[in-house]
């Protein structure tokens, strides 16, 4: 069974950084795509950054990029999401997930296991 659990969520003022983290559980991390999605209510989910199963490729949204990085940890199975210089508009439902295959999407429809999420408000 996989699982992804995510923490590190809060409410922070604009201009502020947060690192979210993801620890995937089992024998399941090592060589799976894993990615960081969010959503805000009454949207579809959107892509923020990706990362691909040998963490050689590294992908973010162009609404994130320059401000928010993604890299993984195989000892410790987690990936993360540092998030720099937060906007108001960065205010969502942050979720991690992992795909079946080892390279880089964006899609959320190819995407198979997700967390249950983590809150991230920005104030201005």
């Amino acid at each position: 069974q996989v699982q992804l659990v995510e923490s590190g969520g809060g409410l922070v003022q604009s201009g502020d950084s947060l690192t979210l983290s993801c620890v995937v559980s089992g024998r399941t991390f090592s060589g799976y795509a894993l990615g960081w999605f969010r959503q805000t209510p009454g949207k579809e989910r959107e892509f923020a950054c990706a990362i691909s199963g040998d963490g050689a490729a590294k992908y973010c949204a162009d609404s994130v990029k320059g401000r928010f990085a993604i890299s993984r940890d195989t000892a410790k199975s987690t990936v993360y999401l540092q998030m720099n210089n937060l906007e108001p508009e960065d205010t969502a439902l942050y979720y991690c997930a992992r795909r079946p295959g080892s390279r880089i999407r964006d899609n959320p429809q190819e995407w198979l296991f997700w967390g249950q999420g983590t809150q991230v408000t920005v104030n201005s």
